[in-house]
């Protein structure tokens, strides 16, 4: 299994309200072969400098692989995720025991 996060700001400090085809765009991804356990997030703590995350998890590694490759994947990616993502880290967790 692999669990897939990113957390990011937008650009201008925008909220959900000010980007909603944004965050539209990003739930349609939950809909892509593969996708389990799709979540659009809020931070709420104040450890770090980002706003909110996107987090889903695969049952394997080749549905992972084909999720990246997926052409609503990277049209998310080249419409929106280049155009109103700030700064962002990515995770991939698989687990240990």
């Amino acid at each position: 299994m692999i669990r897939h996060t990113v957390v990011f700001t937008l650009k201008d400090q925008k909220t959900p309200l000010e980007a909603p085809d944004f965050f539209a765009a990003a739930l349609k991804l939950a809909a892509i072969p593969g996708v389990q356990n799709f979540e659009c997030l809020r931070q709420v703590g104040k450890k770090n400098k980002f706003d909110f995350g996107l987090s889903m998890e695969f049952a394997s590694a080749a549905l992972y692989e084909t999720y990246n490759n997926h052409p609503d994947h990277v049209q998310f990616v080249q419409q929106y995720w280049l155009n109103e993502v700030d700064d962002f880290l990515e995770i991939d967790y698989e687990p240990l025991i």
